[in-house]
């Protein structure tokens, strides 16, 4: 406080100035129910905070970051190429399978054609034998023993006879080379077979030759 005159008040009146001073100075706690401004608010909770904390990520943990980062890249990665490599190998795994089937199928039409190709060279030795027996020339001669081997061989090779009297006439399997008609059947019957049919394995290798009774129509 300092005396100064005043030339309305009188000399001497005592005039308050602001006193300054240097230092740090606390903020003074506020009574107990009054409120507190936002500025005393703030300064209280900077001074209480203390001085501010490093937030900024060294060269360590930026290095680590990338390395993790790289790593779980890497590993996808290596997931997706090992999911491509396993459907790669499956799918070679089933062609090499498909492959074998084809192969084995042709190799089995490749065996049958082969013993076709040799067993029709027979068939017409084959048709002599049946002819020989159906008129008994065989009977228990040389030749008889002769026939039994032979057929014997052939049935070993896959080749097997069908075509008898009283089978159900199938054109699929049967040529008819003379119809008569006749009251004893209902359907179309074979009467005879004149040169009996073969099968080599599972295929047709030739259709007998057969006389069929039709039924008498009413």
């Amino acid at each position: 406080m300092t005396d100064r005159s005043n030339p309305e008040n009188g000399p001497d009146e005592p005039v308050d100035t602001p006193s300054t001073s240097s230092g740090n100075e606390s903020f003074p706690e506020p009574a107990e129910g009054q409120p507190v401004d936002g500025a005393t608010a703030d300064a209280n909770f900077i001074e209480a905070e203390g001085p501010d904390v490093e937030t900024s990520l060294s060269d360590a943990d930026l290095s680590f970051l990338e390395d993790a980062s790289s790593a779980s890249s890497s590993t996808a990665s290596d997931e997706v190429l090992a999911a491509e490599r396993l459907a790669d190998l499956q799918r070679v795994t089933a062609e090499y399978a498909n492959y074998r089937k084809r192969t084995e199928a042709n190799r089995e039409v490749e065996r049958e054609r082969t013993v076709g190709d040799v067993v029709k060279v027979l068939l017409p030795v084959l048709d002599d034998l049946d002819r020989a027996e159906k008129h008994g020339d065989l009977g228990d001669g040389p030749f008889a023993s002769i026939a039994q081997k032979l057929r014997g061989g052939t049935e070993r090779l896959g080749l097997a006879p069908f075509g008898a009297v009283g089978d159900v006439f199938d054109p699929q399997l049967h040529e008819a080379i003379f119809q008569q008609p006749s009251a004893d059947v209902e359907v179309e019957t074979v009467a005879d077979v004149v040169e009996t049919g073969y099968y080599l394995g599972s295929t047709l290798l030739r259709a007998a030759k057969v006389v069929v009774s039709t039924p008498v129509s009413a």
